[in-house]
């Protein structure tokens, strides 16, 4: 990966250090200020206590009391200043986790297509990239850790110099093997948890899976909770193996540097023990030798595991900055153009669309026009190309070949969230937002919100007010049962998937004025008599406007002003209900077979009668 390049981590290292600087700029001074106290306070104690020995040697007494008081004095500030390090640690590291989340989640926005999160590749990167924007300012703090080591390190090599300087370069050099290597693990480390993201995803995947109300109905009914849960202690087990093995081998790495270190030291102790006896060091000078051998050692362990650990975040940061600095998924007009209302109607042009170069052809080709103030309904068999038409329509992607024409506009030519701002749509796949019922209905249209008079009239055209009215706070009932209402004594409720729809129908109605409405199969999961209701509601919303309307009950859009039968990713057929019928092609096979399951074929029986 490019970002171990010193010029990519240094690159990462500039951006994360501006992030957490622009959160709080105050409170990264404060802790610059304590951290330099920590660092100077081991230091100044062991020279204080060589000091206080010496002095009992030699019965100074007179000096004694005003060391007492000085070390005193300096141990007490450490640890008020370890206490404020702790703080303003806390507090660096909540405003930079706003900052790098509010930074993340802005350029997610800017991904106004959908080809981003369809990407397995691009998933793994956005939760390692969410790991990183939560805790951004753990790279201002290793750093300052390294810092402080620094320091120390500096502070005590100047002492144990005047000891013994030969041996003060052994103990030094004999930490740069340690660096090396682990940095070296810290790269394996980053590789390794890229490696494991997938299987990590799909640990999760699982166990979201057997802990949400989703799926617990067919989780009991069909038992598959053992089946699930095994699945997810393997992509568990998975992880852990790769873990493991990385683990066992810096044990193995860092005992045989723990053990190299304890020699050096041990054999420093030998030599000042031996020195003292012929009387080269004082009692103060033995005590300050150790007190530098420990402090140095440590001081180099901490400067080594800062830096280790400044690496891998800034690894994981990469992944944060990628997001942020990727390009848009869908490449913005050079040269805007306004979007005129709709008068003529929606052209495609030899459209072909396919998902990746790797992927098979979807639309191969496809030539339609949608007139204006009229409603196409595309019918055909599962995988014929419908929802994918209508992705092109929303220009959640641009066609592969060929071109989509508003007007004589070509929806390339407009920013995306100009052309949405012209459509209303009801998805199959819609989201039951866990919010309250108004807000379940004004996400439709968010000014909406403040206007319940608007939100009761959507609700009663999708035919669900009746059922919001009932819930036991109204429109303010919480839509929920996995999140606490905001006010005391509140419970959330759940819908039925009936009524969910209609909430879903109901922001369309929110967006009755729009150019374009686009309605993906807008009845699924009602019964009958619902179903009727509501495709009555929608041609009065359709009436005179220009619709698209996908579905499988072909009764439903026999009504529309003209059928549109995809297969293969062509059109197939057009035409009106009466005339595809006549030409007893793909769409009077299809409405044939729907039909028959609603007739009684069976003739009575001579004993029935």
């Amino acid at each position: 990966m490019n970002e171990r390049r010193p010029e990519g981590l240094a690159r990462c290292a500039v951006r994360a250090a501006a992030l957490v600087w622009r959160s709080a700029p105050l409170h990264v001074l404060g802790y610059l200020a304590v951290t330099l106290v920590g660092a100077a306070t081991p230091i100044a104690v062991a020279w204080l206590t060589r000091a206080v020995l010496d002095g009992i040697a030699q019965r100074q007494t007179g000096a004694l009391l005003a060391l007492a008081v000085t070390i005193a004095v300096v141990t007490t500030a450490a640890a008020a200043a370890s206490h404020a390090g702790q703080y303003l640690r806390a507090e660096v590291d909540r405003r930079a986790a706003l900052r790098g989340k509010d930074e993340l989640f802005a350029a997610l926005s800017r991904f106004t297509g959908l080809s981003r999160f369809e990407s397995p590749a691009f998933l793994d990167r956005l939760r390692l990239a969410q790991q990183s924007a939560s805790n951004p300012g753990r790279l201002v703090d290793t750093a300052l850790s390294a810092a402080r080591s620094i320091v120390t390190v500096a502070g005590f090599v100047a002492s144990l110099a005047l000891v013994n300087a030969a041996f003060t370069a052994l103990v030094v050099l004999s930490a740069l093997p340690a660096l090396l290597i682990e940095l070296r693990l810290s790269r394996q480390r980053a590789a390794m948890l890229w490696r494991i993201g997938p299987a990590e995803r799909r640990e999760m995947f699982y166990a979201n899976l057997m802990s949400t109300a989703d799926a617990a109905k067919e989780i009991r009914l069909f038992d598959l909770g053992a089946f699930l849960r095994l699945r997810m202690l393997a992509e568990l087990r998975t992880a852990n193996t790769a873990r493991r093995r990385l683990d066992r081998r810096e044990l193995l790495i860092q005992a045989s540097l723990a053990g190299s270190s304890a020699i050096v030291a041990g054999g420093g102790l030998v030599w000042a023990i031996a020195a003292a006896g012929q009387g080269r060091l004082s009692v103060g000078d033995v005590a300050m030798f150790v007190a530098a051998i420990a402090g140095v050692q440590a001081a180099l362990t901490g400067t080594v595991s800062a830096g280790v650990m400044a690496y891998e975040h800034l690894l994981t940061f990469h992944h944060h900055l990628t997001i942020v600095d990727d390009e848009p998924d869908l490449p913005a007009p050079d040269h805007p153009r306004a979007l005129p209302p709709l008068r003529r109607g929606i052209e495609l042009r030899d459209v072909w669309f396919r998902y990746g170069d790797d992927h098979p052809w979807i639309l191969r080709g496809v030539d339609l026009f949608i007139a204006h103030g009229q409603t196409v309904a595309l019918v055909g068999r599962n995988g014929a190309g419908k929802s994918t038409l209508v992705k092109l329509l929303c220009r959640f992607y641009d066609p592969t070949r060929g071109a989509i024409v508003w007007d004589g506009v070509d929806i390339r030519q407009v920013p995306p969230e100009t052309l949405r701002a012209r459509l209303g749509a009801v998805f199959q796949d819609f989201v039951a937002y866990e919010l309250t019922a108004a807000d379940n209905i004004a996400v439709g249209d968010l000014p909406a919100a403040d206007d319940p008079a608007r939100l009761e009239r959507a609700a009663r055209e999708a035919g669900v007010h009746e059922a919001v009215a009932a819930l036991p706070y109204g429109y303010r009932t919480m839509l929920s049962r996995g999140f606490d209402p905001e006010e005391e004594g509140e419970s959330g409720v759940l819908l039925s998937g009936g009524q969910w729809q209609r909430l879903a129908l109901a922001r369309a109605f929110l967006r009755r004025d729009r150019d374009l409405m686009i309605l993906d199969e807008p009845s699924a999961g009602l019964d009958p008599e619902a179903e009727y209701e509501v495709h009555a509601q929608l041609a009065r919303l359709r009436s005179g406007r220009t619709s698209v309307v996908i579905s499988h009950r072909l009764g439903a859009v026999r009504d529309a002003d003209r059928i549109v039968v995809l297969a293969d990713g062509v059109v197939a057929e057009a035409g009106t209900h009466a005339a595809l019928l006549a030409e007893g092609g793909t769409y009077a096979q299809l409405f044939t077979r729907q039909a028959t399951g609603y007739r009684d074929t069976t003739e009575p029986t001579a004993a029935s009668r």
